[in-house]
């Protein structure tokens, strides 16, 4: 593994479109919760003041190897973090592993500043829910509405939801699908969560985001839509009173 060198899946790829588009301009300070295996966040402690949080052991300690010196990575579950505010807070493939997903985000405000921005993703399509969704530990997928009530709920503002994926997504959720089918599973919900971001990740790096690449560009004109296998939803708490 090399330090620092970006290690996400096509679908990853095409998910950072959206998301390094929804981080606002003057964005000092990034909290990540569930960092996963660094990817993202070794890309992210490069330009903004990071703070990545990862339970489980394996993917912290590829974490740590990625992010380096760049940003702070924590073995950590988010409720037991306390430190300084964010301006803004990512969690990217966490709420759909969490039964009650309007309490985790309201717990997640604690961390931004006021005015501060959440940006979360999630897996599209209820009617999606496959193999890869038990293998991976996930109580749902959602529709835009979905994930838009959910941060309203919350008490977040400015709810902005958007899809991406399309159209590779649907093969490489379809290829997905067949390799779960084919490996055991985890026993527990908690162990299946804690294994989902060590799921098919690329060895190839280089190849991966040349795949992407073009498809990030073909997913832009169908955002507004329900077309796709994932959504990012950026909001932002109050300013104060």
């Amino acid at each position: 593994m090399t330090p620092g060198a970006p290690a996400m899946t096509v679908h990853g790829w095409l998910r950072h479109d959206v998301v390094r588009r929804f981080i606002p301009k003057d964005t000092r300070s990034i909290l990540e919760i569930g960092a996963g295996e660094g990817a993202l966040g070794s890309i992210l402690a490069r330009d903004y003041d990071y703070v990545g949080l990862e339970p489980d052991r394996e993917s912290y300690e590829a974490a740590l190897a990625r992010i380096g010196s760049d940003g702070k990575v924590f073995r950590l579950r988010e409720e037991d973090y306390s430190g300084p505010d964010f301006e803004v807070v990512c969690a990217l493939e966490v709420l759909e592993h969490i039964e009650d997903d309007v309490a985790a985000l309201r717990r997640w405000k604690r961390h931004l500043v006021p005015g501060g921005w959440i940006i979360v993703s999630v897996p599209a399509g209820r009617d999606r829910f496959g193999p890869t969704d038990e293998r991976q530990g996930h109580f749902r997928r959602y529709e835009r509405e979905d994930l838009a009530r959910a941060l309203t709920d919350a008490g977040f503002e400015n709810v902005t939801v958007v899809s991406y994926g399309f159209p590779i997504g649907y093969l490489l959720h379809a290829v997905s699908n067949v390799q779960a089918r084919r490996k055991p599973r985890a026993a527990t919900q908690e162990q299946r969560t804690a294994a989902s971001g060590r799921w098919m990740q690329p060895s190839h790096r280089a190849f991966r985001r040349a795949v992407a690449s073009p498809f990030t560009l073909l997913q832009r004109p169908f955002e507004d839509t329900r077309l796709g296998t994932g959504l990012v939803a950026r909001a932002r708490t109050s300013s104060g009173p």
